[in-house]
């Protein structure tokens, strides 16, 4: 059966396939295009939507333009359609977070659509070609106006707007996406999850033949979904599981793990190994978050290749739980930024999956989607529901350091931090920038920048009001955490540390207090994911760690925002975890994403 579809182009921007799945949502088939494919494989769509990026339209072939087709620019999109038909862009106060928006016209496009809407460009449109009209304006929180947020031109079938109408933070964005693709596009809704996973069947048997499937399973949601799917493409005895403790894991986590696959009757070849030693001896010394994250890709995969070879299917394929947040972050499309290597992007695994030997039939898929795929495949909902752990596990929670501080660059910072308090005429409480670094996200572009502490301060409310506004107003800095200590620090001092197994038993500690107060609290469902990190830091000349919780609400992961905890929980995780030998403070992180990334490596 035939189905209508969209295409997506993907400028490399993080949201391109966000779109891909809202399109999905819909019923109607997306699939991802790169800026530089030739006219001819646009032709069987009935529609186009050109996606946000970086900001480079080198290769980007313009002839698309032509395409006889209704297109949609969003973000980096818009601009490129506005030059082309004689508009002009410049730059903007308008960066990331949310603006409200003012609808001008009646259009099919904007029917029932009033936002607010999520933004993350720094350059707008300024003017547009005779052809089009303006639809909606943007309202800045500093007062601006952006009077082309919205525009169209039905004569030439062309549409754009200046946010991003198909992440979670804008309101009724899905509103707008169906107007395009079901309204002005035409698309019938046919395709669905059924389908895909049809497909996906169709596809494994394809790539494997008459081969074997050896998987790397952590117990997580996404390759506890791979194992269903490919057993029930392959049959039993053709995929192998591996369950590999890297020495990296939760609490009791990899016995937890092996227990839940024999009680699911998915132990069938499933193998264990304990490699906490052979982990932590390949990451030595390593402070940087990136190279840190490649040794534990790299040895995941040759303890996958020793195990092989010792049970004889080192021919085997190796299967992966990958799903399209893990390709995005590494920069894998074209025109992409690396915001982060996933340990399962490495290299070596480029490498593989250039030889045609990786499977990873959720490569596509965001988690909302794996989880619905998981439940067509009759996976028990405790095993779908449970939080997003990472592959490299605690090894991206546990932070090393050197030591080292450029003083001069945490002082231009404090300095841009007082600016910012002297402004908004705050006396009773305290900024403090931090001398440590972690990952985060910009403009789709990576960051790696200073935390900044706030001491003080009433309530949820008025701190995460005030932090999400000094990440928009000052440079080098990506992230803000309440400290919920009882005093606001008088001095702090980055210690050298690498990843040891007495700071990773610490660690294991302090989450294992986190997800148990969650769960104590009726809360574990409600939080996306609350990660729990340490931080080699001495705070008035006390303790080692700083422990900061970072509890998210989010859909697919693309984008995040902060979540409260109750008060009485707070309390608890204080008293809890600022008794633990070696900890010096314990902070709420407060930081959407962008422009920090759910986990602080």
């Amino acid at each position: 059966m035939g189905h209508d579809s969209i295409a997506i182009v993907d400028f490399g921007g993080m949201f391109a396939h966000l779109f891909a799945t809202k399109v999905r949502r819909l019923k109607v088939l997306a699939e991802i295009r790169q800026p530089d494919d030739p006219v001819e494989a646009f032709q069987e769509f009935k529609g186009v939507i050109l996606a946000g990026g970086p900001g480079d339209s080198q290769g980007f072939n313009k002839a698309i333009f032509g395409l006889d087709v209704p297109i949609l620019g969003c973000g980096f999109g818009h601009l490129e359609m506005a030059r082309f038909y004689g508009g002009s862009v410049g730059p903007s106060t308008l960066s990331w977070g949310h603006s409200d928006l003012k609808i001008v016209a009646d259009h099919p496009l904007v029917d029932g659509f009033v936002g607010p809407v999520w933004s993350s460009q720094q350059d707008v449109v300024t003017s547009v070609g005779p052809e089009f009209a303006k639809l909606a304006a943007t309202v800045c929180k500093n007062g601006d106006l952006l009077p082309f947020t919205a525009v169209a031109s039905d004569k030439l079938r062309r549409y754009g707007v200046q946010f991003h109408p198909e992440v979670d933070d804008t309101v009724d964005g899905d509103k707008l996406i169906a107007n395009f693709v079901l309204a002005i596009c035409g698309c019938k809704p046919s395709w669905t999850m059924e389908t895909y996973l049809e497909q996906q069947i169709a596809a494994i048997r394809q790539q494997v033949g008459d081969q074997s499937v050896f998987l790397l399973a952590s117990g997580g949601v996404d390759s506890t979904v791979a194992a269903v799917l490919l057993r029930r493409a392959l049959g039993p005895e053709r995929l192998h599981l591996l369950h590999v403790d890297n020495g990296m894991m939760r609490k009791n986590e990899s016995a937890n793990v092996l227990d839940m696959f024999r009680r699911f009757d998915m132990d069938h070849n499933l193998h264990f190994v304990d490699a906490t030693d052979t982990f932590l001896t390949a990451l030595g010394d390593e402070v940087e978050p990136e190279k840190k994250r490649k040794i534990i890709g790299n040895t995941f995969i040759s303890e996958f290749e020793r195990i092989a070879k010792e049970l004889g299917i080192e021919r085997h394929l190796l299967g992966q739980g990958t799903i399209y947040p893990d390709t995005v972050e590494t920069g894998a499309n074209k025109g992409a930024q690396t915001i982060k290597t996933h340990h399962n992007r490495v290299p070596v695994i480029d490498q593989m999956i250039a030889q045609g030997r990786v499977v990873e039939p959720l490569a596509d898929l965001y988690k909302i989607e794996v989880r619905e795929l998981g439940e067509l495949l009759g996976i028990d909902r405790e095993l779908l529901w449970r939080h997003p752990f990472p592959g490299p596990g605690l090894g991206v929670r546990l932070l090393c350091s050197d030591g080292k501080v450029d003083v001069n660059e945490i002082a231009a910072i404090q300095q841009e931090v007082d600016r910012f308090i002297a402004k908004k005429g705050i006396f009773n409480m305290q900024f403090l920038a931090l001398p440590i670094k972690s990952v985060g996200v910009k403009g789709d572009r990576r960051s790696y920048e200073h935390p900044v502490m706030i001491s003080g301060g009433a309530n949820w409310d008025e701190v995460a009001n005030l932090a999400d506004e000094l990440l928009k107003t000052v440079p080098g800095v990506n992230r803000c955490i309440w400290n919920l200590g009882s005093h606001a620090p008088k001095s702090v001092e980055l210690l050298p540390a690498t990843m040891t197994k007495a700071r990773l038993d610490l660690l294991r500690e302090a989450d294992h207090i986190v997800m148990d107060g969650l769960r104590r609290y009726g809360l574990y469902d409600d939080i996306w994911q609350c990660p729990t990190a340490l931080v080699p830091m001495k705070i008035n000349n006390a303790g080692q760690e700083l422990c900061i919780v970072r509890p998210i609400h989010s859909e697919r992961a693309m984008t995040a925002t902060a979540a409260s905890l109750p008060p009485a929980l707070l309390k608890e995780l204080a008293d809890k975890i600022l008794a633990l030998p070696g900890i010096s403070g314990l902070t709420l992180d407060l930081t959407s994403k962008p422009p920090g990334t759910i986990e602080w490596e």
